[in-house]
């Protein structure tokens, strides 16, 4: 049986800041969902979802379910408190102990957040939809931190060379600031290859981030380790996640 495995983000965060990232190696699921397929929502069969999700809680020792959310590329935040009928939003944050923050990926941007104390923390769904409708700007606001007093790690995304988008994507993206104009690329067909990665850091430097971690990932090309969308639409999903543990206090304390 094939070991579960996952990232550890490199990022200066506190002790009991707890992250990870699953790869694709691991899981029960077969076919076009080989692997680690931790979506109920892409067609793979259900159990296999179960299973899947049953050896990540017990591969990372999760303090908790994760809150899965239903994702839409949208905005909204909600707090990572698991729930029978999955939350609607592309982000949640936890300022409690074992609470998991999980987002979805496969192909698209996932951001993680915590602060310098180790008291918060949050992931956000950033594909280029939630990028330029301020998703990331949205859990900033949710975390009720100070910018400066945050770190943001970017995890695995679609690459530049293969995310090719039409002007209307780029007009978006430059008419909300002029610097993400560097992020595009024009190519042969007339189109453009967009960087999400710059267009995240744009955005989060213009929110008073300036801690930015990760940010060098090609789900794209990199089929062994990753789920990727563009690469094959019938695909599963990875799961990033980030949560707090419990603070050890020390003897008479």
């Amino acid at each position: 049986m094939t070991a579960l495995t996952w990232l550890t983000p490199d990022w200066p965060a506190p002790s009991n800041v707890r992250a990870a990232v699953t790869l694709r190696p691991g899981g029960v699921s077969t076919g076009d969902f080989a692997g680690l397929n931790l979506a109920t929502h892409v067609g793979d069969a259900p159990s296999a979802v179960v299973e899947n999700r049953r050896r990540l809680r017990e591969a990372l020792q999760l303090p908790a379910e994760p809150a899965w959310l239903n994702q839409v590329h949208g905005v909204a935040v909600v707090e990572a408190t698991p729930q029978s009928t999955p939350a609607t939003a592309d982000a949640s944050i936890a300022r409690a102990a074992n609470q998991v923050c999980v987002i979805m990926t496969a192909d698209c941007l996932p951001v993680l957040f915590c602060d310098r104390a180790g008291t918060r923390v949050g992931a956000a769904h950033a594909g280029w939809r939630g990028l330029v409708g301020g998703v990331l700007g949205e859990t900033i606001k949710a975390l009720s931190v100070d910018p400066q007093n945050l770190l943001a790690w970017l995890g695995p995304a679609i690459e530049p060379a293969a995310f090719e988008v039409g002007e209307e994507v780029r007009e978006q993206f430059v008419n909300r600031d002029s610097v993400n104009t560097a992020a595009f690329e024009r190519n042969a067909r007339g189109r453009w290859q967009a960087d999400l990665y710059e267009l995240a850091r744009n955005e989060l430097r213009s929110l008073g981030v300036t801690r930015i971690y990760g940010g060098d990932f090609s789900v794209f090309a990199d089929a062994e380790r990753f789920f990727s969308y563009r690469r094959a639409a019938k695909t599963g999903r990875m799961a990033t996640m980030v949560w707090l543990e419990e603070c050890e206090l020390g003897p008479g304390l």
